[in-house]
């Protein structure tokens, strides 16, 4: 996997070199359509075989030119017309089954590939690109496409032709045929040879594709951001030097495969030119007929054709074979938090109740920078608590060892009594509701965007969310209404409105445990107020989190927990926190007009 930090470092030290027996791994995605890959292969085998017989006809052919019998050469030209026409229907039989084939297993590559991808936790993304992962399920499985599609196919018909036409070469003429098996070996040592570096070249050319993606992934996604600070010759260098690096491994990678094909090409066929020779000089003998000559001669290029075409595909399914490899390991690929083997049920109904029992916590990318150090909380069923404190506090990392986007180090997070990591995400995340601090709009429209925090909801509940958040009227002003298209991250909106529709999200999920982390903060005053009478409604009915700097929107929380390098500073109501002294009532000091904090 290419790490965002050394991914020219790791790609230059790569030791695994991809292999064709890494194709293997396709077998799963192929065995479901195995009786259309039999077809395929039939149709293959047909093909070889007509293309195997045709040379015989056609010796019969040339060797009756003298006949008397006009009737038994039309025959023999009939025979060779029928023989065509079993060529081209069995080929375009083998082209439609491949080609069906090959997007059918691709289709459910792609699937596989993103079904585990999305069910990831966020600590794999910590260390990998976005990009990159999305190179993968498009760019590798292109190759794999082409490859099952039509190398494999090809591949397996030359072979076909070189054994089939080896074998009938030997039959026509034993002499000639053990002439051309002395060529052989010169032709497999350069493909031998040269294929080790072919491999390694193959699958560096994919890793620089996939760092390549990423970069400009990560780039266009925050263009704004990147045009603002005048970053763009910055970008536009750094997306130059890997495509660049891309580009040398390619090239790297195409020289090699073209000094591989000319040398098999040419000691191919100067060797079969130097065995016709021969022949020529058995057929001047009147060692052999001139029909004879010509079938070996077919045979030959037949052969020479399939060691030729071989020599081509062996690139493609190397770089296939690295392909594979890229995808399985995403397949493959471990994740730090896991659903238990045989999960328990989350109780129902779902109180709310969630409890920290001593959690030390590290982000995986900054191990040595503790979150949270020996974190004791317990919030009872419909408590609305409020986490405050300066930025690092570890406010946020609450939130997500809540969402179980992480596993804590040391210690358990519990939901109703039962710790997080003995159920299966998916059943305890749908007792709860979130808020994120930079709210994800998706390239849909307003009211599918509302709808995502339940799927089932109907047209009027998503207006009634949409309007306990404060978002309704904007949203009815919109060109369309609920039905307008909000654009990639929902660029058409504010970030006050982007918050309004995600709180309403929220909202619209009706759950047990609502978790808002710093979900007022892009609002403006008046939305504010209106959006804080909506929590507190909810808030009523369910248990409640509330990260936020502003001290303003949590005063009435019936707990404020005041946090300072991950731990509990101080806990206590708003009135009994600013009596008490300390960080508390120097934050409030700090945020209330002329200092007074009643």
């Amino acid at each position: 996997m290419v790490r965002r930090a050394d991914a020219g470092a790791e790609i230059e030290d790569r030791q695994k070199a991809s292999k064709v027996n890494a194709l293997a791994e396709l077998w799963p995605f192929v065995r479901p359509y195995r009786l259309l890959a039999l077809a395929a292969v039939l149709a293959l085998i047909l093909t070889a075989t007509v293309s195997l017989v045709l040379p015989m006809a056609v010796r019969r052919v040339i060797d009756n030119f003298g006949t008397e019998d006009g009737a038994l050469l039309d025959q023999y030209f009939i025979a060779a017309i029928a023989i065509a026409g079993l060529l081209a229907l069995g080929t375009a039989l083998r082209y439609a089954l491949v080609s069906k084939l090959g997007e059918r297993v691709v289709a459910d590559i792609r699937k596989a590939v993103f079904d585990r991808v999305i069910g990831l936790s966020p600590a794999f993304f910590d260390n990998v690109m976005t990009g990159e992962v999305l190179s993968r399920i498009t760019t590798d499985t292109t190759l794999i496409l082409s490859v099952i599609g039509s190398s494999i196919s090809v591949a397996l018909r030359n072979v076909l032709l070189f054994i089939g036409g080896l074998g009938l070469m030997l039959i026509t003429s034993p002499k000639l045929a053990a002439l051309v098996l002395l060529i052989v070996p010169a032709v497999i040592i350069p493909i031998l040879t040269l294929g080790r570096r072919l491999r390694v070249l193959s699958r560096e050319n994919q890793d620089w594709i996939a760092v390549s993606s990423g970069n400009a992934s990560e780039a266009l996604s925050s263009v704004q951001t990147v045009q603002a600070f005048t970053h763009e010759v910055a970008s536009r260098a750094r997306f130059s030097e890997v495509t660049e690096e891309s580009y040398s491994a390619a090239s790297r990678r195409i020289r090699t495969r073209a000094v591989m094909t000319a040398i098999v090409i040419f000691l191919v066929f100067t060797g079969i030119v130097g065995v016709l020779w021969i022949g020529a000089r058995d057929v001047r003998a009147g060692e052999m007929s001139v029909g004879m000559l010509v079938q070996f001669v077919i045979y030959s290029v037949l052969v020479a054709g399939a060691v030729a075409a071989l020599s081509e595909i062996w690139g493609e399914l190397l770089r296939a074979a690295g392909a594979t490899e890229r995808l399985i390991e995403l397949l493959n690929a471990e994740d730090r938090v896991q659903d238990p083997a045989h999960p328990r049920p989350l109780p129902r109904p779902v109180r709310g109740e969630i409890g920290f029992e001593d959690v030390h916590f590290a982000y995986p990318a900054r191990p040595g920078a503790p979150a949270l150090d020996g974190f004791d909380l317990h919030i009872a069923p419909g408590e609305t608590v409020a986490l405050v404190g300066p930025s690092g506090a570890g406010k946020t990392t609450i939130i997500q060892l809540i969402q179980r986007f992480y596993d804590p180090d040391q210690g358990r997070v519990t939901l109703d009594g039962v710790a997080l990591n003995e159920m299966a995400r998916a059943d305890f995340r749908q007792a709860m509701a979130l808020v994120p601090q930079d709210p994800v709009i998706f390239a849909a429209s307003a009211r599918e965007n509302i709808r995502f925090g339940r799927l089932d909801a109907s047209d009027a509940e998503v207006e009634e969310a949409a309007r306990a958040a404060a978002a309704h009227d904007f949203i009815a002003a919109l060109p369309e209404g609920y039905d307008t298209y909000l654009g990639e991250r929902g660029v058409m909106l504010s970030g006050g409105q982007k918050q309004r529709i995600a709180i309403a999200r929220a909202i619209l999920r009706d759950a047990p445990a609502l978790l808002l982390d710093e979900a007022t903060s892009a609002l403006d005053a008046e939305s504010e107020r209106a959006v804080q009478e909506a929590v507190e409604a909810l808030a009523k009915t369910r248990t409640t989190i509330i990260v936020a700097h502003r001290l303003a929107t949590v005063k009435k929380a019936d707990r404020i927990v005041v946090m300072d390098q991950g731990r509990i500073a101080a806990q206590g109501t708003h009135d009994s926190l600013v009596a008490e002294g300390g960080l508390y009532a120097r934050l409030a000091r700090l945020q209330f007009t002329d200092g007074q904090v009643a």
